[in-house]
C-alpha cells in the first residue's frame, strides 16, 4: 500500500460515477501555477468531452517508502512536488469516446505540459465503493 496526503488544488464538481481515470505526476515546484492553469484547461476539455468531475491535488504529505511509494513511481526529483488527480465519467463507454475525441483534438494535443509527461502514471477503475451514493458494485 502507498499512503499520502495531498490537498486539493482544483475540483471541479461532484455528482455519480460509474468510471474513473487516476493520474500520478511529479510536477516542478515552481511550475504549481502552471500545472494549476493547465488543470483547468484540460478540465474544460474533459468535461466537454463527457466527464462529470476532475479533481487535482498537490502532495504536502508523500512519504518515502521502503519498497516503494509515490515518489519513485514518478521518478519524483528533490525540487518536485507529486500530484495525485482523477476524472470522473458516468462510465466507461462515455469515457473511451471522450479520450477517443481529445486525442483528435487540437487544443487538448497542442497543449503545453508544465511537467514531464513520459513520468506520469494513470490507470482506469471501475468503483467498488461509493460513500456518497451508499452504494456497492
Amino acid at each position: 500500500m502507498i499512503y499520502s496526503g495531498f490537498e486539493t488544488i482544483l475540483d471541479t464538481g461532484g455528482g455519480s460515477f460509474g468510471y474513473v481515470d487516476g493520474f500520478v505526476a511529479a510536477v516542478p515546484n515552481a511550475n504549481r501555477h502552471a500545472y494549476l492553469d493547465h488543470a483547468k484547461e484540460a478540465a474544460d476539455a474533459f468535461k466537454r468531452l463527457g466527464a462529470t468531475r476532475l479533481v487535482e491535488n498537490w502532495g504536502v504529505d508523500v512519504a518515502d517508502g521502503m519498497v516503494t511509494d509515490f515518489k519513485k513511481a514518478v521518478a519524483a526529483k528533490d525540487d518536485e512536488t507529486v500530484v495525485f488527480s482523477w476524472v470522473e465519467w458516468p462510465d466507461k463507454a462515455t469515457r473511451d469516446a471522450g479520450m477517443s475525441a481529445m486525442q483528435d483534438d487540437p487544443a487538448f494535443r497542442d497543449m503545453q505540459m508544465p511537467f514531464d509527461g513520459s513520468r506520469m502514471i494513470f490507470g482506469g477503475f471501475t468503483p467498488i465503493l461509493d460513500t456518497d451514493q451508499q452504494k456497492e458494485a
